[in-house]
Parts: C-alpha cells; sequence; structure tokens
C-alpha cells in the first residue's frame, strides 16, 4: 500500500527583523555575523501568535490543498519546544479549531526541532498500519534565545502541516522509506522554569549536528541502494543557511539540490518547522516523478530521513 503526503501547507508571519538590526543592537559586526551564520532576516510572531495560532494557519492550508473534510482525520499530533502550555496538549486545540470532531488521536511532541517530523513518521505508520485513513502532522514554534546569544540571529518562527494518506487519487508525494538516528548527546536544552536553552556553542556542530544528519542520510541511502545524483531535491534542516549545505556537501549533493528548500537566511530558524517549511518550498516547484531527500535534526540528538517521490497529482 502507498502511503504519503495528499496535502500541506506552510505559514510564517509576516513580520522580520534583520541581522544587521540585531547585531547593531549589541555593537557586534553585521557583516561578519550574516556571513558566518548565513541568516539575513529571520521571522517575528506578532504579540497574538503563538505555535497554537501558527499550527492552526499551516494546518488549514494544508486541509485547503488536499480538499477533505477534517472529521477525516484519524490522528493530530503537534509536534513544538514551545507550546503555549506546560500542561495541555496544543493538539486538541488545533484539533477544536479545525472541526476534527472528538474521534481522533492526538498528542503533542517534544523533540527540540524534529518533532514535526516525528509527528509525520507517526502518522505515515498509523495509516500504513490501516489504522486511520488521514493523519495531520504538524511542527510549530516560537523559538526563544537569550538576548545577545547567538542564538537571536536565527531563531525564528513559522509552521508546516502535512496530511497523510493512503488514497492513490490524491496522494501527491509517496513516503518510501523513513527511519531515525538518536543518542543523547545533550548540545541543547533548557531546564523547567528557565526563561531562555542553553547551547554548547560549537559543540552544537561536528559532534551533534553533522553526526546525526550525515549518519541518517548515509543510512537511508544505504537502505535504499540510492545516490545523492538519483534525487531533484534535498532538504536538511536548518539552525542556520551555513550547516545545511555543508552537510549537503560532505554527503555528494549539489547546491542546486539545496537552495530549493533553503529558507533559513530569509525566514532563520523556526525549530519543529523548519524542515517542514523546507519541504513544502520543495513541492511548490517540484514536477512529478522527482525525488526528494529530507533530514530533519533534533537537538539532544537525533535526526528523522524521508525519501519521498511525486506522483502526477503534484
Amino acid at each position: 500500500m502507498k502511503v504519503g503526503i495528499v496535502g500541506y501547507g506552510a505559514y510564517v508571519p509576516k513580520y522580520r527583523i534583520t541581522a544587521e538590526t540585531i547585531a547593531r543592537a549589541h555593537k557586534q559586526d553585521p557583516k561578519k555575523i550574516t556571513a558566518g551564520l548565513l541568516v539575513h532576516e529571520k521571522t517575528v510572531p506578532a504579540y497574538d501568535e503563538d505555535t497554537a495560532t501558527i499550527a492552526v494557519a499551516a494546518a488549514k492550508k494544508a486541509l485547503t490543498c488536499a480538499n477533505i473534510t477534517p472529521t477525516k482525520i484519524g490522528a493530530l499530533y503537534v509536534g513544538s519546544e514551545s507550546h503555549p502550555y506546560a500542561v495541555k496538549p496544543t493538539a486538541v486545540t488545533v484539533g477544536e479549531a479545525l472541526g476534527v470532531g472528538n474521534d481522533y488521536m492526538a498528542a503533542d511532541l517534544e523533540f527540540a526541532c524534529k518533532a514535526g517530523t516525528a509527528a509525520l513518521q507517526i502518522c505515515y505508520a498509523l495509516v500504513k498500519a490501516g489504522m486511520i485513513e488521514y493523519g495531520l502532522a504538524i511542527g510549530a514554534d516560537t523559538a526563544q534565545s537569550r538576548p545577545g546569544d547567538v542564538l537571536e540571529y536565527s531563531a525564528a518562527a513559522g509552521g508546516g502541516a502535512f496530511l497523510i494518506g493512503c488514497n492513490e487519487d490524491e496522494i501527491i508525494a509517496t513516503i518510501d522509506a523513513t527511519l531515525s538516528v538518536s543518542s543523547d548527546t545533550p548540545d541543547f536544552w533548557r531546564r523547567p522554569m528557565q526563561a531562555y536553552p542553553e547551547h554548547m556553542n560549537r559543540f552544537t556542530g561536528e559532534p551533534s549536528y553533522f553526526r546525526h544528519v550525515l549518519a541518517a542520510t548515509e543510512k537511508i541511502l544505504a537502505q535504499t541502494n540510492l545516490k545523492p545524483s538519483d534525487f531533484s531535491y534535498v532538504v536538511f534542516h536548518q539552525p542556520n543557511g551555513k550547516f545545511a549545505l555543508t552537510a549537503a556537501k560532505k554527503l555528494g549533493f549539489t547546491r542546486e539540490q539545496v537552495e530549493p528548500g533553503l529558507i533559513a537566511p530569509h525566514l532563520g530558524n523556526s525549530y519543529s518547522a523548519t524542515s517542514l517549511i523546507g519541504l513544502a518550498a520543495v513541492l511548490e516547484r517540484a514536477r512529478p516523478g522527482e525525488k526528494i531527500l529530507v533530514t530533519s535534526y533534533g537537538s539532544g540528538a537525533g535526526s528523522d530521513s524521508f525519501i519521498l517521490q511525486t506522483t502526477e497529482n503534484i
């Protein structure tokens, strides 16, 4: 049975702040910051935008794209590290706003920046098992940063939503393979009651991001007997603009394969949403029969990797 994406949607706040503005506020060199991170500007949520409202906005676009009745959704998962409540699920608030009804599975997920792709994997598995007809996977965040921290240049807001189903007349991209690589690598964390996250600075690069992204990608390529040149597009998680390009080069992908989904330079890193928004950007231009590779990353640490192929329905 083929299982894949039947609808998708993305939402980013309309407000922006440039890296230059932040750098000047902290008396830092704007050109050095921009060149080092490859982030020119980022999204800023409005005062009344939180993870729930952003998730609803993205999900409504996914439902419109799929043109299905919300009550057909059998599972709804929201991945985020900035849920509005410490104890109260975002997922049911989103389900209520969408009109899903009451007969559905729901949960909030948290795995730093890969909670959205974790939701995608769960929905894929439930549809594949025949337990539900449609699953809605959402990644949404309003990322926080300590003022003056390097994260302030990239921590952004946004949401991505994907409806997963098995009707071949509706699938616009099949999910042909998925796997994960996980480890206890504490490169980024936030204790209860702390206002801002802590991180291990450059340790978040080689031992964390690159170790997991490269391992997951290499593993899924080996399992499927595919090589970088078989893909039209590749989307990696983007804590900044440079990491995705560096990972692509290490793995043998070209800049041309990466750039269509490279959103961080102008949107920043919306954490759980980043990989999903990058995938949405790719689907906007993809043609039938094209292969797409997506590998997310979440601090703490782990990566989810997917191989998709677009259909005639795209």
